[in-house]
């Protein structure tokens, strides 16, 4: 059975502390949380790579 998808997906990152203490300083400056800011800079750099998913259309009701 296929894993059916959430809105949202946990996952954990492993990273050096000056780089979580830097993404939670520009999170702060920009009134996002640090969740947030990631989010935020993860969609940035997937769209600018021409790599971020698209959303699937609706499907059709024929009336």
């Amino acid at each position: 059975m296929a894993k059916k998808r959430t809105a949202r997906e946990s996952f954990l990152l492993r990273t050096d502390p000056r780089i979580l203490d830097a993404l939670r300083a520009w999170a702060n400056d920009e009134l996002r949380s640090t969740n947030g800011q990631l989010d935020f800079i993860l969609r940035r750099a997937l769209r600018d790579a021409g790599r971020l998913p698209t959303k699937r259309a609706a499907p059709r009701k024929d009336d």
